[in-house]
């Protein structure tokens, strides 16, 4: 019997999307793909697993993915689930972890929901798509934390190979539903 595997994300400049893209090449069977910042209804019945993404902007997880999570905690932790991060602060190998990653712990403490399979994966500098505002701000940012300032070119610093073994990892618990642990 083939799976069908619900996926939400909340993205604001592409990276998270594509990030999911890329993971559900991994997945087996039927996939929906919902963006949670436009509140979709959900009949979580209808799915043997979920895959949810969302990124950092500013400092904080979007107020939409937050709220819907926490509306929804109970049904999501009934289908074997995961859950991936994306942050610029994620290019520094040691804030990709878990538990080192100021965003994802922030996240874990305002969430009624505690994922199963967790994430961190660094997004992309993509100074082609910001405002001047935003640019400065980015800018600043980068420049106090040691990262890329030169507006000139977009960046990517996802670890695809990163992203690879977590959809690994994913795509075991997704095959082998009533066994929610992973190796």
């Amino acid at each position: 019997m083939a799976t069908k595997t619900l996926v939400l994300y909340s993205s604001v400049e592409g990276q998270t999307l594509k990030i999911i893209n890329y993971i559900s090449d991994f997945i087996e069977g039927e996939k929906e793909l919902f963006d949670v910042d436009l509140d979709p209804e959900i009949n979580f019945e209808d799915y043997d697993n979920v895959l949810l993404g969302a990124s950092i902007r500013y400092g904080h997880v979007r107020k939409s993915f937050l709220t819907f999570v926490n509306k929804y905690h109970v049904e999501l932790d009934l289908l074997p689930h995961a859950f991936f991060l994306v942050c610029l602060t994620a290019r520094n190998p040691e804030k990709a972890k878990v538990e080192n990653n100021t965003y994802m712990q922030k996240f874990l403490q305002q969430s009624s929901w505690k994922p199963q399979l967790m994430a961190v994966f660094a997004g992309a500098l993509l100074y082609s798509r910001y405002n001047w505002w935003q640019t400065l701000l980015i800018q600043l940012i980068m420049k106090m934390t040691g990262g890329n300032t030169d507006k000139s070119k977009d960046i990517e610093l996802t670890d695809w190979s990163s992203v690879k073994i977590f959809s690994r990892q994913f795509a075991k618990i997704s095959r082998c539903s009533p066994c929610l642990s992973v190796d």
